[in-house]
């Protein structure tokens, strides 16, 4: 099918440039915001930042719609599959025999990069490139997902990371404390000190080439509550305001004329309807699943590794028959929402076709089932999600329209002002373009494309330096469903995933599935 192989495309990468010395970039990252929740009463300056800029209506995450994939996702343009980093929470017995890892505690990265020669993230991000042509990053994260966009491998001097009150360099951490007393617990008060220490520290200097500010909020907030709830907005308040501290900061730097300013969230969000403890469910099932493992795994075991709204399935050994069986099962429950399978399989999807292929990948890949129907605060979107979080919280990474929809607003110099685009765009975008912006050459070719429709000089320029027709700037996207079925004697399932193409970089819409019996 012509349609299943468009993933073996790669965006063509822009043809030499000159550097732009002059512009800078803030990146704003507002963890699992919603688009719908962006209005002149919940977030008054991105709000009035909107009409300075563009609004991207159709803005996706990767899958899993999780933090780490798409922080890693935004920083290197490539998709998850390329870049290494597939899932928040993953099986690497490499790494850590006995249990699933977090991908980016600092152990576990630094483990990863001496197994791998330095290539735990197997691709460069945004900060080593910018860095590669002499000019300053600065990364600071609230949370720990900073350690991924920047691990400071052969960083240009006064280049920081910043993540989770932790710095690399170490000696940097000293003079923030200094000025703002140690990192607090409390999930808003991490977000603006993370913020001041950006704003007051980081850019006493002068505001560099490349900055990127990682706010923990709305997403802990929400995960804690649900979206909607007093406290989430509360919480999305929060983020607005220290959006308004990097704008005055901005201003008061004189800087802001030759700033590009990108708001982006790195997934949606879904309120829980039923929580799955699928291990207990598999045992009962006559399964070996664990997620903690003693000893050395037998032959058939399965190892979990939960991420909320998805499951990653690791089979000891990789036994056709255990897997052909999990698959079955899953496909005749009433929680699994889209299967992907290393080996082909009837009524599955290949794990390339979600571009989280690569090889430390799991051998099954489970999306839970979603709904549009609203929680107990009038927002839409429910999902079944794993044992982590109770019914009623707040969590995503699966394939629901609420989860795989995100966030995305540009302003500055280079983007055109009060408009609106309509055309699919992802996380993967924002690498490209940025380097297209401060006139930086990959060496490799990018998944991502240069979101060219939304800047100032979009319908001029190509990916290659050359002059684009009026065709392509109009050029409507293209979308298809791809569908897939098992007959049971007891009935079928049907799974389906909805992809959206602009040229050859493509878009995970939405995804889900269903066992009908007879």
């Amino acid at each position: 099918m012509l349609f299943a192989s468009w993933g073996v495309f790669c965006a063509p990468a822009p043809g030499a440039q000159e550097p732009n010395e002059s512009r800078h970039v803030v990146i704003v990252v507002w963890d699992g915001m919603r688009p719908d929740f962006v209005s002149e009463q919940n977030t008054p300056a991105l709000w009035k930042l909107s009409r300075e800029g563009i609004i991207f209506h159709n803005h996706h995450a990767v899958y899993p719609s999780a933090t780490m994939v798409n922080g890693t996702a935004l920083v290197t343009g490539v998709y998850p599959g390329r870049n290494g980093v597939i899932a928040n929470h993953v099986y690497r017995p490499d790494i850590v025999l006995h249990h699933a890892i977090d991908v980016e505690i600092p152990a576990v990265v630094q483990k990863g990069d001496e197994l791998s020669g330095g290539k735990y993230v197997a691709v460069p991000t945004l900060a080593e490139l910018v860095q590669r042509s002499g000019r300053r990053t600065v990364i600071a994260a609230a949370k720990t997902v900073g350690l991924l966009l920047d691990r400071q491998i052969g960083a240009v001097q006064k280049s920081v990371t910043l993540f989770a009150g932790k710095s690399l360099p170490a000696d940097i951490l000293s003079s923030i404390i200094e000025k703002l007393g140690p990192f607090p617990s409390a999930h808003l008060q991490q977000d603006a000190w993370t913020t001041k220490a950006l704003t007051d520290v980081l850019w006493k200097d002068g505001v560099p080439t490349l900055s990127l500010l990682w706010l923990g909020e709305p997403d802990l907030t929400q995960h804690e509550s649900a979206p909607g709830a007093p406290a989430a907005l509360a919480a999305i308040k929060s983020a607005d305001e220290s959006l308004a501290t990097v704008l005055a900061a901005l201003d008061q730097s004189n800087a802001r004329a030759t700033t590009d300013v990108f708001i982006v969230s790195d997934h949606g969000f879904s309120t829980i309807e039923r929580s799955i403890d699928l291990r207990k469910i598999l045992n009962d099932s006559g399964f070996t699943a664990k997620t903690e493992l003693t000893d050395e795994p037998k032959p058939g075991d399965i190892m979990l590794a939960g991420n909320g709204g998805s499951v990653l399935f690791y089979v000891a050994g990789h036994e056709e028959k255990i897997i052909r069986r999990l698959v079955e099962f899953l496909q005749q429950s009433d929680f699994a929402g889209v299967i992907f399978t290393k080996q082909a399989m009837d009524g599955t999807f290949g794990l390339d076709q979600a571009k989280i292929t690569n090889d430390h990948s799991p051998d099954v890949v489970m999306s839970f089932r979603w709904k549009d129907q609203k929680n107990q605060f009038g927002v839409s979107g429910m999902i079944d999600a794993d044992w982590q979080r109770a019914a009623g919280k707040g969590t995503h990474a699966t394939l629901s329209l609420f989860d795989m929809h995100n966030t995305l607003i540009a302003a500055g110099p280079d983007f055109r002002r009060g408009q609106t685009d309509d055309l699919p765009t992802g996380n993967t975008d924002l690498a490209p373009t940025i380097l297209r912006i401060l006139g930086i050459t990959p060496q490799q070719q990018l998944d991502g494309r240069i979101l060219s429709e939304a800047m100032t000089r979009g319908e001029r320029r190509s990916r290659n330096g050359g002059l684009q027709s009026a065709d392509v700037l109009s050029r409507k996207p293209e979308t298809k469903t791809l569908e897939t079925k098992k007959d049971f004697s007891s009935g079928t399932w049907k799974q389906t995933l909805r992809i959206s193409r602009v040229g050859s970089t493509i878009y995970l819409d939405e995804g889900n599935g269903m066992f009908i019996p007879k």
